[in-house]
């Protein structure tokens, strides 16, 4: 090899010489950290279960707390005592219509017996007037008669509240028919006489009947029920 050639070969650099030329180079890029990120917001404890739904307690569960009471059938006193106050009606059906048909007959026996004790009977008194008086008081009769059917249906099927009207009724009823069987001096015919004794015994029995204990039991009962929903 020539020594021309020789020349134009370059001698290897040395390590000093990479050095510098590599100073000279692109210097390489810093390391770069990851971005930090606040950390996770600590956990919570997860939330209870939701409460199942609250509902209202049914009517009456307040006012009969406890045990429900014994189930109990209408007893024979109700159904005694119901069944005097329907033949007390009955007869009273029959008694106005008696008095209807015998009214000529009552007013006689009213002014003869007013006569008879010695009472003046006044001009006005006339006979027309006992007969309209007579007929107001069975008109008025039968009303009451009416509305003592529907007391009776009332109780019957276990309204409390209708029985203690009974009650009042009746004893209206036997204060009348004391004065009635002990008062003396009637004017009445003997049929209606024998009808309102009879109709005495049947209320005052019906308003003892309807006060016994197994009557108060079945009507304390049938208020559970229809407190509760479970009877109208």
């Amino acid at each position: 090899m020539t020594s021309g050639q020789g020349g134009s070969e370059q001698e290897p650099t040395g390590p000093g010489q990479q050095g510098q030329d590599g100073g000279q180079g692109w210097n390489e890029p810093p390391s770069q950290q990851p971005p930090s990120y606040p950390a996770a917001p600590p956990a919570y404890p997860a939330a209870p279960p939701a409460a199942p739904p609250s509902y209202p307690p049914a009517p009456g569960a307040a006012q009969w707390g406890g045990a429900a009471p014994r189930p109990v059938d209408r007893p024979v006193t109700v159904r005694a005592g119901i069944g005097a106050f329907m033949a007390n009606l009955i007869l009273g059906v029959i008694g106005a219509i008696v008095t209807f048909t015998q009214l000529d007959d009552l007013i006689n026996q009213a002014l003869a017996a007013a006569r008879a004790q010695g009472q003046t009977v006044p001009d006005t008194l006339t006979h027309d007037t006992v007969r309209a008086v007579i007929l107001v008081g069975s008109i008025v009769g039968l009303v009451i008669l009416g509305l003592e059917a529907m007391f009776v249906w009332f109780a019957w099927n276990g309204r409390n509240w209708a029985r203690i009207v009974l009650w009042v009724i009746g004893g209206f009823g036997i204060i009348s028919g004391l004065f009635t069987v002990f008062g003396g001096g009637a004017t009445s015919s003997g049929f209606l006489e024998a009808l309102s004794i009879i109709q005495f015994l049947l209320v005052l029995g019906g308003v003892i009947l309807l006060a016994l204990a197994p009557s108060n039991e079945w009507y304390r009962y049938r208020r559970w029920l229809r407190d509760t929903g479970q009877t109208h």
